[in-house]
């Protein structure tokens, strides 16, 4: 009985170390990402002008693990982890001929369609509501 005890002793040691070098991989992974790379493309030139791209970048992780025995005696356990790397144009800055620099927000098409199908739902919903209180 005793040896079984060891035995899971050093199962479990065995996947400690491997979830922890799973989750110090995947920091390195989520480090390497969220460099200043990322968020400023390489510039680019054109008849004296200069852009330099810009970009929003953000992120979010999580893990979790644990251990427990079943009714039968047997041991187990696990581990997990997750991270989620997003990134969204914001805008430019541009050098010009002589020199000035300026800042030039770009337009999420997107984001302004979601947010007049917002809209609508609102409008929508106020409307029924007046409507129903007329009634």
């Amino acid at each position: 009985m005793t040896t079984h005890v060891t035995d899971r002793s050093e199962d479990t040691e065995a996947t400690v170390a491997s979830s922890t070098a799973e989750v110090m991989r995947q920091l390195s992974e989520a480090r390497d990402a969220m460099r200043v790379g990322r968020v400023f493309g390489d510039p680019y030139e054109r008849d004296g002008v200069t852009v330099i791209p810009a970009a929003k970048i953000s992120g979010g992780g999580g893990g979790g693990g644990g251990q427990g025995e079943s009714e039968e005696g047997e041991t187990g356990g696990g581990f997990g982890t997750g991270f989620r790397l997003s990134a969204r144009p914001v805008g430019m800055i541009v050098i010009d001929r002589d020199g000035e620099v300026s800042w030039r927000p770009t337009v999420d098409a997107t984001m302004l369609a979601r947010s007049g199908q917002v809209l609508a739902g609102i409008i929508a919903v106020c409307v029924a509501l007046v409507l129903l209180r007329r009634r």
